[in-house]
């Protein structure tokens, strides 16, 4: 333990630094969503319902319930709230313009305890704006990643955790001086991959793969990272990206829970009921992913991290937007302890 006398001596500057060491740190494109309740529409699928489409009249006017307007999110912007909800002393590393939902995005991030020192203004640029058109329980979303220099901000001390998250198509470079930034610190990485993250496909982001802690993806998203669309043995999908690098991978399967493999054990986890029919899935998958991460982050283990992020997740569909329905540490402990007998990992076989 550092002595009192030691720390006068070399200065309360030093001091400063030493006590504003940040345990997670995200990185990824923030945006503003609108959800949009679609009153008249229909869902069309395959037999095995692989892949479904949203459908609405052509070339007609098509009435719509409501629209709610949600400033400050996406992956990573998602994972630090629910990172700083969670007792972690979180910041975000994100580009965003000038303008009006610009500064509202960062009086969000402020008001929820974010560090916004690395959130990087551009002038004469647009900050995102996403369109989520919601049906029943389920959305699709309409994305544009402006285009921004993507660069790592220096850290008087590099962060315990990073958090990698959806980018836009002009940051393939930016993600090898992330995967060096962590190699030289050895920091701990989880790494969620966004839609162009995903189609950069794993030999381009290899670098980054090979640095990563915490990998996680839907099964899906596993199907299309390992170009293996017809494998639906959740075993051969784990083994495979655990062979591409990461240290543990997790997959989630809707509602059939989640899968992890660290390179011996295989394990599953069930979803956490619903207290109710959930309202809108949008921020489930980095609800339970930022959750899980935390955990780790906070010292618990694979198995503890597996039971804490599913009930974030249960949380969140619960309210329209990812950020409404995150949970305190002790509000998710509190359904912790009164969760359902059978809701424990077992061992894959």
């Amino acid at each position: 333990m550092l002595s009192t006398a030691w720390i006068t001596l070399r200065g309360t500057s030093w001091y400063t630094t030493y006590m504003q060491k940040l345990d997670f740190v995200a990185i990824g494109d923030i945006t503003t969503d609108a959800f949009i309740a679609l009153k008249e529409a229909s869902i069309n699928c395959e037999i095995n319902r692989e892949t479904c489409m949203l459908c609405m009249r052509f070339g007609d006017k098509i009435p719509y319930e409501s629209v709610v307007i949600v400033p400050a999110v996406g992956n990573s912007p998602n994972a630090a709230i629910a990172a700083h909800r969670l007792n972690l002393r979180a910041a975000l590393v994100t580009n965003l313009g000038e303008d009006a939902y610009g500064r509202e995005d960062i009086d969000t991030l402020t008001k929820e305890g974010i560090l916004t020192d690395y959130v990087t203004v551009h002038k004469e640029k647009e900050s995102n704006y996403h369109f989520v058109l919601r049906y029943e329980e389920e959305r699709t979303i309409l994305i544009k990643h402006n285009e921004y220099d993507y660069a790592l901000p220096h850290f008087e001390q590099p962060p315990t955790w990073l958090y990698l998250s959806s980018l836009g198509e002009n940051s393939l470079l930016f993600h090898h001086d992330i995967a060096t930034y962590v190699a030289q610190n050895k920091i701990k990485l989880a790494f969620q991959p966004g839609t162009f993250q995903i189609k950069f496909g794993y030999e381009k982001l290899k670098a980054i793969y090979d640095v990563t802690e915490l990998f996680f993806c839907n099964k899906q998203e596993a199907k299309r990272i390992l170009e293996m669309p017809k494998e639906d043995d959740i075993k051969v999908l784990l083994r495979a990206l655990g062979e591409r690098g990461p240290k543990v991978v997790i997959i989630t399967d809707g509602p059939e829970g989640a899968n992890t493999y660290d390179g011996s054990e295989m394990l599953h986890m069930p979803m956490y009921p619903d207290p109710a029919p959930p309202v809108d899935r949008t921020g489930a998958g980095d609800a339970f992913s930022s959750t899980f991460t935390t955990a780790r982050a906070l010292g618990y283990d694979v198995k503890t991290a597996l039971a804490w992020g599913p009930i974030n997740s249960m949380s969140v569909v619960q309210f329209i937007g990812a950020r409404e329905g995150l949970l305190t540490q002790e509000e998710l402990l509190k359904y912790l302890e009164n969760a359902p007998q059978d809701y424990r990992p077992t061992v894959l076989k």
